[in-house]
């Protein structure tokens, strides 16, 4: 699809997801883009119904099935499978990455942190779907240093019973981080902290 097709869209189904973690999905993307959302078995999402703006605030709503051979349920924990809450934590951060390139923001996302997570409950292999809502508090798009910002408070549920809450989790995307010629010794080859 275009660029101005994807920043039109209020929900992508899982085929268009899995084309965006593969760089596909936008054929005329601008230079600066550079998101993308991770693959399969980390991709913690398998819809986007419903993404809105107004302005610097928002709302993405987004569903991911629950399976049965789920590869964490496999070894977390042996006799007693649960998601891990930290992955649920992580489709969070996933969410507010792909609502920074879907408003616009420039670069390759990375998640910033959050404030506070409560864990109420729990994900069981038998559980049918989670689903994660997030209202986006503020975006911004640091134009000079060719950067985007993006807070939300998100709740999940699994099969309509809220479970997680996390408040002021942060993503930002960034230019010239990218390591495309992975697994080779080169400027973007090692990490460590990263200027804000």
């Amino acid at each position: 699809m275009k660029y101005a097709e994807f920043r039109e869209r209020s929900s992508f189904d899982h085929e268009e997801l899995m084309a965006f973690a593969h760089g596909r999905l936008i054929e005329d993307a601008p230079d600066t883009f550079g998101a993308r959302l991770p693959l399969p078995p980390m991709l913690m999402l398998d819809r986007i119904t419903t993404i809105e703006s107004k302005g610097a605030r928002g709302r993405i709503v987004a569903e991911r099935d629950v399976r049965l051979d789920d590869w964490f349920f496999q070894c977390h924990f042996l006799g007693d499978p649960v998601q891990p809450g930290c992955l649920g934590v992580d489709g969070i951060w996933q969410l507010l990455g792909f609502f920074c390139a879907w408003s616009g923001g420039p670069g390759t996302g990375r998640a910033l942190g959050c404030g506070e997570v409560e864990f109420e409950g729990q994900i069981r292999p038998h559980d049918t779907c989670v689903r994660t809502e997030i209202d986006v508090r503020r975006f911004t798009v640091l134009e000079k240093q060719g950067a985007s910002m993006v807070i939300g408070d998100a709740v999940l549920f699994v099969d309509d019973v809220p479970i997680y809450t996390v408040k002021h989790a942060r993503v930002g995307t960034f230019q010239g981080i990218t390591y495309s010629d992975y697994p080779n010794l080169s400027a973007n080859a090692r990490g460590g902290r990263m200027e804000r």
